[in-house]
């Protein structure tokens, strides 16, 4: 965690705040004055509160791409209803002799509700800004599953490594965050019901706000660079990614910029078509062709590699390539606690047949989706699997769930440093189900063609990295806790290439 992902994340809440309360605002006024819409607008600001805050941030990003912008407009959208609402409710119940008088005096209607009625209401309207915003820190957190940056990113990434360190140095910087901003609102609501009538202190908090907001502004800008990476939302595309920006930086005078933490899937949508935000990634063989391009094994002509059918599909349909094969395998695997496979004499996916029935099995919920052959229903078909039981859990807790012993069978991938910290056996899967899965930089055609001497550079990685050896570098950084930047130097030194 570093004091960019926490200015990143202020940066998300106040742009969101300020958006939430100016609408808010409006809304709530709008709700007072006008009876004919009165009903409708309370009523969406309530439906919007129903939705699920990741949900909503996933529509929303289905029409805006991932980014900071998805995130900024989700939290807005959730802010709404305590703003809307308690705006409508203090200017109801501002005194009606209060009203009656300002009327009396032949104030105008637009005169009378901002000068005498918005003021008395303000402490009111206030506490429903306080608690918008005290709410928005927290869902902010969001923020890392659509590519938005800020604190969410240390969260998720902590709980998938079971380390508490992580989760609750985020939590509780997000703890102190809210604190000290509820007690500066708190203490400036107590203020304004003193002196409901003095509408210039009205102002003060926006004029915070808006200080606070051009100060955090070089947090929210979009990144700069020659070459636009993501970071990745796993160890393995963040030790690659690092390793790009290493080796061209030191061999060329390019500048790399990774920006946000980002899905494969959202970096691939990032990386395609003409509004595309970033250069190039790092992607697997078999993931462009199940879950990019949507096909399945048996869609590859007969004679031709996975690789060399996607690579060509990349070019005719994306302009993109892919360089040449990094050597790691990053395919699925099935795996079993070294205690289960001892009892039962498991080596392969076929030993489990004759005592499937006795086991649980267990993965997230990517691979019980019906979509593409990779997944559940056409493993256990394929193989004549028949489980006790299925259960779904959430990605980044499954291996504290396997190590917890809630489930017998599970899926990862071969790479991952922590089947190891787990004692998880890879069983060899002996009939072949699962496709190749082999690691490449994906480029888009236009940055080869511009920047020519990138694809020599990209290639000395070319067959460097054993499946075995990306286990252990995400082992070095999941487990034993050496930082991304150290581990990739080190490989890249070891190879003499930096």
């Amino acid at each position: 965690m570093t004091w960019s992902l926490i200015w990143e994340h202020l940066f998300i809440v106040l742009s969101a705040s300020i958006l939430s309360i100016v609408v808010g605002l409006l809304l709530g006024i709008w709700a007072y004055v006008s009876k004919r819409f009165r009903g409708t607008i309370l009523r969406v600001v309530d439906l919007l509160q129903t939705i699920p805050s990741l949900a909503l941030l996933g529509m929303i990003m289905v029409v805006l791409n991932p980014g900071k912008l998805t995130v900024i407009i989700g939290i807005t959208l959730y802010s709404l209803l305590p703003i809307v609402r308690n705006t409508y409710l203090g200017l109801q119940e501002v005194d009606p002799g209060i009203k009656e008088a300002a009327r009396g005096m032949g104030m105008s209607k637009f005169y009378r509700l901002f000068r005498v009625e918005v003021p008395y209401a303000f402490p009111t309207m206030f506490t429903g800004i306080r608690i918008a915003v005290v709410n928005a820190i927290g869902t902010a957190v969001f923020a890392a599953f659509v590519g938005g940056g800020g604190l969410g990113g240390v969260i998720t990434q902590g709980i998938r490594i079971s380390s508490m360190k992580m989760i609750l140095s985020a939590t509780g910087v997000l703890m102190v965050i809210a604190l000290i901003l509820d007690l500066l609102m708190g203490w400036f609501e107590k203020q304004m019901k003193k002196n409901k009538k003095d509408s210039r202190k009205m102002w003060i908090p926006a004029v915070a706000l808006l200080a606070a907001f051009c100060m955090l502004l070089p947090y929210g800008r979009g990144n700069t660079g020659d070459l636009m990476l993501y970071d990745g939302d796993y160890s393995e595309t963040q030790l690659m990614h690092h390793m790009i920006k290493m080796l061209v930086e030191d061999q060329t005078d390019l500048d790399v910029t990774i920006q946000d933490q980002m899905s494969q899937v959202n970096n691939f949508n990032a990386l395609k078509g003409d509004g595309h935000t970033c250069d190039l990634m790092v992607s697997y063989d078999g993931t462009l062709l199940t879950t990019f391009f949507h096909q399945d094994p048996a869609d590859v002509p007969e004679g031709k590699s996975i690789y060399d059918y996607v690579n060509k599909v990349a070019a005719e349909d994306y302009d993109m390539r892919l360089l040449s094969k990094l050597g790691f395998d990053n395919t699925y695997a099935v795996a079993v606690p070294q205690a289960v496979a001892d009892k039962y004499n498991l080596e392969t996916v076929s030993d489990l047949v004759p005592v499937a029935k006795e086991l649980l099995f267990g993965a997230e919920q990517g691979f019980f989706t019906v979509e593409g052959s990779m997944k559940y229903t056409p493993f256990v078909e394929f193989y004549g699997l028949k489980f006790k039981d299925a259960i779904l859990v959430d990605q980044g807790l499954k291996y504290t769930a396997v190590e917890n012993g809630s489930f017998d069978v599970t899926v990862v991938y071969a790479t991952d440093g922590l089947n190891r910290k787990a004692g998880l056996k890879i069983l060899e899967d002996d009939q072949g189900f699962f496709p190749d899965y082999n690691g490449a930089f994906l480029v888009r055609e236009e940055v080869l063609q511009k920047y020519p001497e990138l694809e020599r550079i990209l290639n000395q990685l070319a067959g460097t990295i054993s499946t075995e050896q990306m286990a252990e570098l995400t082992y070095q950084v999941d487990v034993v806790g050496r930082s991304v930047d150290e581990v990739a130097g080190e490989f890249l030194s070891g190879l003499n290439l930096t």
